[in-house]
């Protein structure tokens, strides 16, 4: 009798280790299923390092939004680079011979500004009478000549004859010419320079060119952060929800980005 129960001890004894193991494997399986114990981790994780809350859900896509990262973020470092070296450039031959004759004394102003130093030999002078009473520039082949021939044309009945001074066609053309003319501190003159001028309109391009390529990658470097942070969230919140593994995939065309869920049978 005794022998008999020691047979069934040790058979019970033997047949509880695989069951045990069993049901670890389903604990582990079900675990898995449902996601990870803290959910907000592979979404957080995707929005600082695009990528890494795929791979902290085991999705191999991860790698993908790795990529896209590396290669943007290089490229958009590059651009940015290019665009401060050709800037100082075009800035500083602007600065030490278009205006050196001039005496500035403010070196940086708006980037259309420099544009338009690129297109005008020189700017001219702001005001040709010593005296009380403003005279626009005349010569139109500088920059505040061209203005003051467009003032009158747009303000007087015939751009050649002036009407009197005291007329209100008179004031408006020259109020239209003091806020679009060069004054003083910003005058230039390519006259002597036209090698530099010609440098300088490479660097404007040059540097114009890199400026926007920069803002697209920061584009794409926004919103590779906010498709893998989305795709993350709603893979981890999904598969805690109907207890089965989910994806997220997109696909980005001309005319928008398409987003699509599938649940794993």
């Amino acid at each position: 009798m005794r022998r008999g129960m020691g047979a069934v001890l040790v058979g019970l004894a033997l047949g509880a280790a695989p069951a045990g193991a069993q049901d670890g494997d389903v604990a582990r399986a079900t675990a898995s299923v449902r996601g990870p114990a803290r959910p907000w981790l592979p979404p957080l994780a995707s929005l600082v390092v695009p990528g890494a809350g795929q791979l902290l859900l085991g999705q191999d896509r991860g790698m993908v939004y790795l990529a896209v990262e590396a290669f943007t973020l290089g490229a958009y470092v590059r651009q940015s680079a290019v665009a401060r070296q050709e800037g100082d450039l075009f800035r500083d031959l602007a600065f030490h011979v278009a205006r050196r004759d001039f005496g500035p004394a403010v070196r940086d102003t708006a980037f259309e500004y420099f544009e338009t130093m690129a297109h005008y030999p020189e700017s001219g002078a702001y005001d040709l009478d010593p005296g009380p009473a403003l005279a626009p520039e005349s010569d139109p082949a500088t920059y505040n000549g061209a203005q003051w021939l467009l003032a009158r044309r747009t303000f007087w009945a015939d751009p050649d004859v002036p009407p009197d001074p005291a007329s209100p066609e008179h004031i408006r053309a020259i109020q239209f010419y003091q806020t679009r003319a060069v004054g003083p501190n910003f005058q230039w003159s390519w006259r002597d320079a036209p090698l530099e001028q010609a440098t300088f309109r490479q660097a404007i391009e040059r540097s114009d060119e890199a400026y926007r390529g920069a803002r697209n990658y920061l584009g794409v470097l926004l919103a590779n952060h906010a498709v893998s942070f989305a795709d993350a969230l709603v893979s981890s919140r999904l598969t805690r929800l109907v207890g089965r593994p989910t994806r997220v995939s997109t696909r980005v065309h001309r005319f928008g980005v398409r987003v699509a869920v599938s649940v794993r049978h």
